[in-house]
Order: structure tokens, then C-alpha cells, then sequence
């Protein structure tokens, strides 16, 4: 009786067991990863671009004293429009005139010694010539006439100088222009050469343009540039790239670009914003992706292309022509119409089957 149990409770336990197995099913299949993707579309022709700047004047300069002293006049203000030779600024004249009167003086006396010396000479010299007096003693009397001499053109050119200077006490304008900055007042001493003031010639103007490297193939490239004001925006003014900077500004990164601007009208001000558009840039057939569709895959750039048959996602080789702060400019390695995984593109792998979403507001 005994055994009999035991077999039943070893059936029955084979029982459970099996049923147990049978009720259990496969794992389930991974599921395809969900991704957003965005259609390559090529553009070709040509494009406009817009840069902001400031009008200038070609020709700024920094103008200031030929000697140094203390301003004790300026009779122009910032904005100011002044004339070729018009009087802006005078230092205080005392000292220069004094120094003026000193070599004055110096001069008179270094005459005196001259007439004197010729005077000597003109003497010695009818005596040599009776031989009362040696070769050697006229000709001691010859030097101290050439030293005199000497003295004397010195005292001359002494005077003229300081008279110079005390003509460069009183500060004019060299050409017709514009007051654009004040750097020192009345009543401060400043070096000679120390900046007083800024004078825009007028003349022309143009403007000045902060461009990116990547951007400067495409400035050389424009065959038209216009220039627009910000405060008169249907005025427009032909322009011509004079200068592109040979090297680039240590904080901004950005190569100064001046513009021309060819016939300007009087509502061209210096200091207005102005808007430079360079028209007609020939650029090559172009496709924009978002920057995070680009990954590195050895020593080029590549993106995944999800197949529209089997839904599964290969890296292809892409080339960039330039990376933009919203975008990346490819220009071979897809075709028009297929679709490229936008994010997450380092979680993926060769083959991976995917689930293309519909893109956010759609």
C-alpha cells in the first residue's frame, strides 16, 4: 500500500512538471527601436546672405598735439562738422613763447659773434698777406670763423624750430570732417603725439562686417552687395568688398570685412546700423541635416539611412561641405528623398531594424 502512494505522488509530480513546461512560452522579440528621421531634400541655384555693421568713415584719424602741454581751449564737441584748417583745440602758449624769446636772443648773440669772427678774418687775412702773421696763426683764425659760423646757422634754425612749436600749440583740422570721439578736456596736460580727438574725413564711408571664417569662401564669392539702413530700411545703396582682414579677431573669432558704400546720400550717417546683403552667391547642389544626424565613423563623417522595405538602418559615408551653428551643409553621399535617422545615432548598430515616428507637430 505503502509503494502504491509513493507511485501516485511521483505521477502526479511528472504531472505538474510537464504541464508546468508546456505552459511556458518563448521570450518575446525584442522590440525595433523608435526613431525620428527627416527626408534629404537638395537645393542648387544661388542664395542671399545678410551681415550688420556700423558705417565708418574710410579714413578715422586720432589727432593731437605736436608738443606736449595743457589744453586750455577746445572748441568742438562730438558730431561736430568742421572745415580743412579750422582751429579745435590751443595749448597754453607761455612756456613756447618763452622758449621762442630764448632763441630769439641766442640768435642775436651768435650773430654778434660771427660779424665779429668775419670781421677777425677779413683783418688776419690782409696781414698774412704782408706776412706780418704765420700761415698757422691765420688759419686758427680761419677756424674760430667757421665755428662762429656754425654757431650762428644753428641760432637760426634753434629759433624756427621754436617758433614752429608755438605754432603747433593751437590744433587745426588737416581735412574736412567729423568730430566722431573726445579723449582729453581743457585743463589736462597731455603728451606730444597723446590723442585729443577722432576726425572722420568725409568723403567715403563704408561698413564694417563681422564675418565667420566658414562664411568668407561665400563673401568672395558675391557678385552683388547692397547696403540697407536699419532707420531707413527702403533705402538701398550699392556696395564693394575693399578689405577682408588677414586674420582673425582674438575674442570673436570673426575676420573684419569693410564694405564701400558707393554714392551714398546725406541719410548715410557715421554710427547708423547698417545691413550688408550679398546677393547671387553660386553654391553647389546642398542638402541641410540637423547636427546631431552626423556622427564620425572612422575618417569621415557618416548618417544612418533607415531602408523603406526592411525598415533596417546602414551608415553611409557622407561629405560636408560646412558645419553651421543649426545645421550641417552635405554635399554628397545621399539622394533626394531618403530618410535620415536626426537623433540617436550612437545607439544604434548596422542592420538594426526601426520604428520611424511621425515628426513632433504633425
Amino acid at each position: 500500500m505503502t509503494r502504491m502512494i509513493k507511485i501516485q505522488w511521483w505521477v502526479l509530480l511528472c504531472v505538474a512538471i510537464g504541464a508546468t513546461a508546456c505552459s511556458r512560452s518563448e521570450p518575446p522579440s525584442p522590440q525595433a527601436k523608435s526613431v525620428y528621421t527627416v527626408a534629404v531634400q537638395f537645393q542648387s541655384g544661388s542664395e542671399s546672405s545678410s551681415y550688420t555693421g556700423d558705417v565708418r568713415a574710410r579714413f578715422d584719424s586720432a589727432l593731437g598735439f605736436r608738443v606736449p602741454g595743457k589744453i586750455i581751449d577746445r572748441m568742438v564737441d562730438v558730431g561736430a562738422q568742421v572745415k580743412r584748417g579750422q582751429v579745435l583745440a590751443r595749448l597754453d602758449p607761455v612756456d613756447m613763447r618763452l622758449s621762442a624769446e630764448s632763441a630769439q636772443s641766442q640768435l642775436q648773440a651768435a650773430r654778434s659773434d660771427f660779424n665779429q669772427s668775419k670781421a677777425d678774418l677779413e683783418r688776419f687775412r690782409e696781414l698774412r698777406d704782408k706776412q706780418f702773421i704765420s700761415e698757422a696763426e691765420f688759419e686758427r683764425r680761419q677756424t674760430a670763423y667757421d665755428v662762429a659760423r656754425a654757431g650762428f646757422e644753428q641760432a637760426q634754425a634753434q629759433l624756427s624750430m621754436s617758433r614752429n612749436q608755438t605754432g603747433y600749440a593751437t590744433l587745426v583740422a588737416d581735412h574736412e570732417g567729423v568730430i566722431t570721439a573726445l579723449v582729453a578736456e581743457v585743463g589736462q596736460v597731455v603728451a606730444a603725439g597723446q590723442p585729443v580727438m577722432r576726425l572722420a574725413r568725409a568723403g567715403e564711408k563704408e561698413v564694417e562686417i563681422p564675418v565667420p571664417e566658414s562664411r568668407l569662401q561665400e563673401l568672395r564669392a558675391a557678385t552683388q552687395v547692397t547696403v540697407s539702413l536699419w532707420a531707413n530700411p527702403k533705402a538701398s545703396y550699392k556696395g564693394e568688398i575693399r578689405e577682408i582682414a588677414p586674420s582673425a579677431d582674438s575674442v570673436t573669432r570673426t575676420y573684419a570685412v569693410r564694405v564701400t558704400i558707393l554714392e551714398p546720400d546725406a541719410q548715410v550717417q557715421f554710427g547708423m546700423t547698417a545691413n550688408v546683403h550679398l546677393g547671387n552667391v553660386a553654391t553647389a547642389r546642398t542638402a541641410l541635416l540637423p547636427p546631431t544626424a552626423v556622427f564620425g565613423k572612422g575618417d569621415s563623417p557618416s548618417v544612418w539611412v533607415v531602408d523603406g522595405t526592411s525598415s533596417q538602418v546602414r551608415s553611409t559615408a557622407v561629405t560636408v561641405a560646412e558645419y553651421r551653428q543649426d545645421a550641417v551643409v552635405v554635399t554628397a553621399g545621399l539622394q533626394e528623398g531618403q530618410q535620415v535617422v536626426r537623433a540617436g545615432v550612437h545607439k544604434l548598430f548596422e542592420g538594426e531594424k526601426v520604428r520611424v515616428l511621425a515628426a513632433p507637430g504633425k
